[in-house]
């Protein structure tokens, strides 16, 4: 199954690691209405890529900003 790529939100943020103990990684992972994410720690811009189809981008930048870390969308 294909993901529709209206779907995809595209962040750049400062999380330059993520553990399953991290509160970003349990956040992301048991949230209710995120199919999938994804950070490369390895970019520069610490890309985080989150496929919602309910979600909208400024949802997601709350979630990861409650956290304490930054998050803009990439567009």
């Amino acid at each position: 199954m294909e993901t529709d790529l209206n779907t995809i939100h595209i962040f750049k943020t400062n999380i330059s690691a993520i553990e399953s103990n991290c509160p970003a990684h349990y956040a992301l992972n048991n949230h209710q209405n995120i199919a999938q994410w994804s950070v490369d720690c390895e970019d520069v811009d610490c890309v985080l890529r989150v496929v919602s189809e309910t979600l909208k981008p400024q949802e997601i930048i709350k979630i990861i900003s409650d956290l304490g870390f930054e998050c803009q969308e990439l567009s």
